[in-house]
């Protein structure tokens, strides 16, 4: 029975001892029973990470609907309808649906997150059950099962090591650290963080290298994977800035449209002017007008464009409304291993008795100088250095190969580091040597050793933490390959002048031996062993990276860097890539023991967290969010999913990046280049500048068309234009001119302004005036033109197709004048337009030469054939038009400028 097992949830297994925890757990080291593991089955239930049943397709597909405008746009189709309007009601019905299946499909795959992270659940475990060795299926362990684990296996669930042999485990995904953990049976401090528990195996994570017998301590969602899961589930997903001011912006103006009609419903009814059937019609023709069905769709086309301009970047945008929120970004909190480096390790620095080296080169290609104070040293002179090579090339299990002219590691990053250098330095290193045996890394020895045979002579080499090959030596080479007393003063120092750069250290010596059996013992390098020097890595910065954070900071963004590496190599990294204040680094620790309150003041001072885990992100991103700050998250691994899909943008690492971080993130970089972000935040620039380009230009045009009806009605004047003239303004103008402007090019000034405030709404006092001022004039061009037909004493439909034609045209120049909206419009370039203006425009004019030229249009829109001068004069009129608002607005910005600097 299990009543005396400890839950494993309960429990801090990192802190008891191997048999303590094997006596919590009821178990042994023969294993549980299979009575046993089928009881456990029902306490604890199978091991997988238990799944959030997803919204069917139907329910997925009506949601999209739930829109206050969508609402609208369909009250407006009904209302086309039963005025027998049909093609404007298709136009509408086309546009919700539309929206729908875009929504549909970009937004569906929100589900598959959990289904992400029970992929990394390994399939199948070796067991002891009762003794015996058998394979069973993951989601059958439990709580107390005996694990073997060996080189190249996924940890079924979080295991307690109880012994190991050179083990070492890759736990990027789950801590962000870029190198393989070697892994111990020692307990540890309660208080040890997750990625310096070294007893424990944790679920998901790779072998890379040794065996180990485990118990299993945890299982399904009180794994630490499980944990992270629980975090997703629990954490909501924020709304975009657009999706909020489009939702306050579409009940703002459904209760202005509404109260609008009623008030001139009661205005005509009361007043007498207008009888009851002409006055509705008049009054759901201005409603039409004013509501503002092509905008949905003129905004996801906008967004769309957007999402293509981004693809050819290299960054692929998983939800539309994400691409307008990555102009508006304020932070960016990125992490460390794969982000902003190039999760490649690399030697930099060699180290012999009164020498240092630096080594240039690229990951692991096996090509670089190196050089010493900028000048290229002659190998062939320099005795020891050749030595070191050998030793990084002969006491090493991995392989280096290449693959589409990129140079990859089969094994362990930093022996792939190494073999590179060896190969700088000799590159015909290996073909005269063979090995006869080895002793593999192990925790509790700290080194690596081979044994060697070459031209007679036998030789081990050894490579592991400086502290414990430095207590077996007695001797160090000199740069000519003579040997003398160690100096063990000067090593150490040279040590920690390399760990305080953020540098990983390891030391290499040899020692020569008679000739021995086929069998490397420890004995036999206990001791007498000679010195050689240190090789100092690093997980390299991407060289483009330093550029990229230079555009952010003039961009007037700020980079935070988060990782669960040392604070040592992230600071190191950090004054590599100019991050400000790079010396001043919190851990972990340092934030556990914050308030939130303090923690919401140092995440302003301070631009690197170490040593953090999928907890802490998530915190930093809140406390970045209390500010209002519009907060983006880079990452790669399992860690990074929770604080992924809690920020207002996640961008996850395409070729590096877990399943799951890019089902949490809604940007995903093809390329892993954090230069790539620099790009997509300028297209979200572009893209927000296009939507704000779109909505300036519809609603004014919209109010224009509505106010010319409305201040007819309220004037007790004759309309310059019908009902029918207003609806097929509405038709041929709403999506076609609004579409030209989601193509517009990048402005000149996008990365030079700081970010949009998120607060700053659609319906900004210079947007009111803006629509104030163009309906003003609109209706004084309509006016003004169909009482100059009437002066003339020309016909009713004469001047009825005058003004129409009259505000179709400035509507024309109004998308010219919109199309700058920092700067002047008065540049050849802007003047040219794009290839999609002329389209428009051209439609736009064959389709008004139709109806002003043609009898059954003439007939059916009651509009009669102009002069050519007449039709000159419409011209002129936009151009009026153009020219005083382009005036007004260099007046605008000039007192705006000098009111900055007041």
């Amino acid at each position: 029975m299990v009543a005396t097992v400890d839950k494993a949830d309960s429990v801090n297994w990192h802190s008891l001892s191997a048999d303590d925890t094997l006596l919590r757990l009821n178990s042994s080291l023969r294993g549980l029973s299979s009575q046993q593991a089928y009881d456990r089955i029902g306490d604890y239930g199978k091991n997988i990470v238990p799944a959030k049943p997803p919204p069917s397709v139907l329910q997925r597909f009506l949601v999209q609907f739930h829109n206050i405008l969508i609402y609208i746009l369909i009250v407006a189709a009904l209302i086309t309808f039963f005025m027998g309007h049909y093609a404007d009601m298709a136009v509408i019905i086309a546009v919700v649906i539309a929206n729908a299946i875009i929504g549909f499909i970009q937004e569906g795959k929100a589900e598959h997150a959990v289904a992400a992270i029970r992929k990394l659940l390994s399939n199948h475990a070796t067991v002891l059950r009762a003794g015996e060795h058998i394979t069973i299926d993951s989601s059958d362990l439990v709580p107390g099962d005996i694990v073997i684990l060996e080189a190249g296996d996924k940890v079924p669930a979080d295991v307690r090591l109880l012994e190991v042999h050179g083990l070492q485990a890759a736990e990027a995904i789950l801590t962000g650290e870029s190198v393989p953990v070697a892994k111990t049976t020692q307990e540890l401090q309660t208080d040890t963080m997750i990625s310096e528990r070294t007893c424990i195996a944790f679920s998901g994570t790779l072998i890379t290298h040794g065996q180990a017998t485990g118990v299993v301590v945890a299982t399904g969602k009180n794994t630490e994977i499980g944990h992270i899961s629980h975090m997703l589930e629990q954490i909501g997903k924020l709304t975009t800035p657009l999706v909020q001011q489009m939702a306050t912006f579409a009940k703002l103006l459904t209760v202005f449209i509404l109260l609008v009609a009623t008030a001139l419903i009661l205005h005509g009814h009361y007043s007498g002017h207008h009888i009851v059937s002409e006055m509705l019609v008049l009054v759901v023709a201005i409603c039409v007008a004013a509501i503002p069905e092509g905008l949905p769709a003129v905004l996801t086309i906008t967004l769309a464009v957007g999402v293509q301009a981004m693809a050819r970047r290299n960054a692929i945008v998983r939800r539309l409304p994400a691409i307008e929120t990555l102009g508006s970004i304020s932070v960016i909190c990125t992490d460390k291993t794969g982000t902003l480096t190039c999760n490649k390790m690399q030697v930099t620095k060699v180290v012999e008795y009164e020498n240092t080296y630096n080594i240039s080169g690229v990951g692991y290609a096996p090509e670089g100088d190196v050089t010493v104070n900028g000048q290229q040293v002659d190998i062939n002179s320099l005795i020891n250095l050749q030595d070191i090579a050998l030793a990084a090339s002969l006491c090493n299990d991995s392989s280096i190969y290449q693959k589409d002219n990129e140079w990859l590691v089969n094994g362990d990053p930093m022996e792939g580091a190494l073999l590179s250098l060896a190969q700088k330095i000799m590159p015909d290193i290996t073909t005269t040597w063979q090995r006869i045996d080895s002793i593999p890394f192990a925790a509790e020895q700290k080194f690596m050793a081979s044994l060697n045979y070459h031209e007679n002579n036998y030789t081990a080499f050894l490579k592991g933490a400086p502290e414990k090959i430095l207590s077996m030596c007695t001797q160090q080479n000199k740069q000519n390959g003579e040997t003398m007393p160690i100096d063990i003063a000067y090593w150490q120092e040279q040590v920690n002048i390399l760990a305080g750069q953020g540098l990983r250290v390891l030391a290499v010596a040899k020692r020569g031996l008679s000739k021995p059996s086929n069998t490397l013992h420890e004995q036999d390098i206990a001791d007498h062993l000679t010195f050689i020097g240190l090789v100092a890595l690093i997980d390299p910065s991407r060289p483009e990276v330093v550029a990229a954070i230079s555009a952010c900071n003039g961009a007037g963004i700020g980079v935070k860097m988060i990782t669960g590496d040392h604070a040592l190599t992230a600071s190191a990294i950090g004054r590599e890539l100019g991050l400000p204040n790079s010396e001043q680094v919190l851990t972990g620790k340092d934030l556990d023991s914050m308030s939130d309150s303090i923690l919401r003041q140092k995440v302003l001072e301070c631009n690197i967290f170490a040593r953090t885990t999928p907890k802490h992100k998530l915190r930093l991103v809140e406390a970045l969010q209390s500010y209002n700050f519009i907060v983006a998250m880079t990452g790669d691994g399992v860690n990074d999913a929770p604080a992924l899909k809690r920020a207002d943008v996640g961008i996850a690492m395409g070729i590096q990046g877990s399943e799951l971080a890019k089902e949490e993130s809604e940007l995903v970089l093809v390329d892993d280049n954090f230069a790539s972000i620099v790009a997509a935040v300028q297209e979200g620039r572009t893209v927000y500048d296009n939507i704000k380009k779109v909505i300036t230009w519809t609603l004014p045009t919209n109010a224009g068309e509505a106010s010319i009806l409305i201040i007819a009605i309220l004037l007790h004047l004759q309309p310059p234009i019908t009902a029918v003239q207003i609806l097929w303004i509405n038709f041929v103008t709403a999506i076609t001119l609004g579409i030209a402007l989601a193509f517009e090019p990048t402005e000149s000034t996008a990365m030079q302004r700081p970010p949009r405030q998120a607060q700053q709404g659609l319906l900004s006092p210079a947007l009111v005036w803006q629509v104030l001022f163009v309906a003003f004039l609109f209706i004084c061009g309509a006016f003004s033109m169909y009482y100059y037909a009437i002066s003339e004493q020309l016909s009713i439909s004469y001047a009825h197709t005058l003004a129409l034609n009259t505000i179709v045209v400035m509507e024309v120049f109004y998308l010219f004048y919109m199309r700058n909206i920092y700067t002047t419009a008065l540049t050849w370039r802007l003047i040219k337009g794009t290839k999609i203006i002329w389209y428009t425009i051209t439609g736009i004019v064959i389709a008004q030469l139709i109806i002003t030229y043609m009898p059954w249009f003439n007939k059916v829109l009651g509009t009669a054939p102009l002069s050519l001068l007449d039709g000159m004069l419409v011209i002129g009129v936009g151009l009026i038009l153009f020219v005083i608002l382009e005036v007004e607005k260099q007046v605008r910005i000039r007192i705006l400028s000098s009111l900055a600097k007041a």
